[in-house]
């Protein structure tokens, strides 16, 4: 059975995700055998496994840096916020069910062997697993059957180091507040304390971390400095999100959902140097971009009532009228169409017969309860980005019809369920200058950035540079070394290497 180690934050954002990417990475480096593990988790951005199941991006990435092929058990519960009060539950990488927080509370603690037969059999297969926690063990009101923290540290007897995030200030309070707010055996679980986030002279730091040690008697095993690597994050409180502005001479708005999903589809564009990415909520902002993105939604209906409410979706429409690029992916896709209709309430309110599209795509949504996974990858024939090579995935809950001739990617499918084999939508819809696709990861090849980029540039009068984008998977790898090489700078390795070979029980 492998060894373990436990990354907790003192709140969401805080930087867990990178912070067990990295410590995979270096793991590997050093020749261990090493996977993630997460046991519940709530975000919107996920991707599909080879073989049809659906699990979050952060664990994904966290493979690739152990060097591992991505595998539903590395994150057995998934969680996707539908509304204020309710998220789409995903057990083994299959929905279960909408639930409302009540409800899910009320069932939680029957999903604690589903958590333990996952990581068990991960366990048997590895050195070390590397577990990230979620939000803050020092939510108290949640702590009743907990199975993603401090819950989940019992059961699988893992030490753990907390992370506090500097940068919003009042990391100090934030390490000590959370620790007294745990109990006295949680709190001698936790074996060093991690500083996140850092821009500045860190002498200016000793002081308060020689209090901090003195006073919780827990030594800070680093301090990781903010690191500016493009690697895939998962929280809704992404900095990127904020972005409303930027230098680039091309500028690519996407519209920025209230339920925003798999907003990772657009880190390689972000990387082209002429290609600027900003988001965009309100009807000001929205000003002349060369290309409007309409995002993935985890609420399709009612993300569509609020781009109609917010006026967006007047400007949306003048402007691809008016000849702008414009695409959408997924969600957005939907909305590019004639209508979107929710006949079983598959979305989690009631059922709703048909809500009119934006009208820029000959196609007609259907939700059913039924979910499609599958990866595929293939050549773009028609539209603006024709020639592209593409691969990636969908993932989505719509069955979307064809209501013209229109023009479409030629797509091979690696993977898929038994239930939907034969049942396929359009990959891809294009009708002049508005495409609309259900592959996430459309621009991970980097051949559909360079058209892209192409194209906005040719009509702009923008320069090229001659850039060819890299594929995303390559860059990914090189960006994780560079993690790697960050925290091994700036963490106390061997003391870290100490607590995971004397485990929780350590004094």
């Amino acid at each position: 059975m492998a060894r373990n180690i436990m990354i907790q934050g003192t709140m969401s954002n805080a930087g867990k995700s990178i912070l067990c990417a990295a410590l995979c990475r270096v793991l590997k480096q050093d020749g261990l055998r090493v996977v993630p593990f997460k046991s519940q988790n709530m975000a919107l951005n996920s991707g599909v496994t080879w073989d049809g199941l659906e699990m979050g991006r952060a664990q994904i990435l966290q493979a690739q840096a152990a060097g591992v092929e991505p595998d539903v058990r590395m994150n057995p519960i998934l969680l996707k916020p539908c509304s204020d009060t309710g998220s789409q539950v995903i057990v083994n990488g299959k929905v279960i069910g909408q639930y409302s927080a009540r409800a899910y509370f009320a069932m939680k603690k029957s999903l604690i062997p589903a958590v333990m037969v996952s990581y068990e059999s991960l366990a048997n297969e590895a050195d070390v697993v590397v577990i990230e926690g979620a939000g803050s063990p020092a939510e108290i009101n949640l702590k009743q059957d907990d199975i993603v923290n401090m819950g989940l540290a019992r059961m699988v007897g893992a030490p753990v180091l907390l992370a506090g995030d500097i940068d919003p200030g009042g990391v100090f309070a934030q390490l000590y507040g959370t620790v007294k707010l745990l109990e006295e055996e949680e709190q001698r679980r936790i074996k060093g304390l991690i500083i996140n986030k850092f821009r500045g002279d860190r002498s200016l730091l000793t002081p308060g971390i020689d209090l901090l040690e003195e006073k919780l008697d827990i030594p800070v095993v680093g301090i990781l400095p903010y690191l500016r690597i493009g690697l895939e994050e998962e929280d809704s409180l992404s900095e990127r999100l904020r972005k409303r502005s930027h230098t680039k001479p091309l500028d690519a708005a996407v519209i920025r959902f209230p339920r925003i999903s798999n907003y990772t589809d657009f880190d390689a564009l972000e990387e082209h140097p002429l290609i600027g990415v900003r988001y965009v909520e309100e009807k000001n902002e929205f000003g002349v971009p060369d290309l409007v993105i309409l995002p993935g939604s985890k609420s399709t209906l009612a993300d569509l009532r609020w781009l109609r409410e917010t006026g967006l979706s007047d400007l949306v429409l003048a402007s691809a009228q008016n000849g702008t690029f414009t695409l959408g992916i997924c969600g957005g896709y939907q909305m590019l169409g004639e209508a979107v209709c929710d006949p079983e309430g598959t979305e989690g309110g009631a059922t709703t017969r048909c809500v009119t599209g934006l009208g820029l795509l000959p196609v007609r949504t259907v939700f059913r309860r039924r979910k499609v996974r599958r990866k595929v990858s293939g050549t773009i024939r028609e539209g603006f980005l024709t020639g592209a090579w593409v691969y990636g995935y969908e993932i989505h809950m719509g069955d979307t019809q064809l209501l013209d001739e229109c023009h479409a990617v030629d797509a091979k499918v690696a993977a898929s369920e038994p239930d939907v084999v034969g049942i396929r939508p359009p990959l891809m819809t294009a009708r002049g200058n508005v495409c609309g696709t259900y592959l996430h990861g459309l621009f991970d090849s980097g051949q559909a950035v360079d058209r892209l980029a192409n194209l906005l540039a040719g009509r702009k009068g923008v320069l090229l540079s001659g850039y060819q984008s890299e594929d995303r998977n390559q860059s990914r790898e090189r960006q994780l070394d560079q993690l790697a090489d960050a925290f091994r700078r700036n963490m106390d390795m061997e003391r870290i290497y100490r607590i995971i070979e004397e485990g929780a029980a350590a004094p």
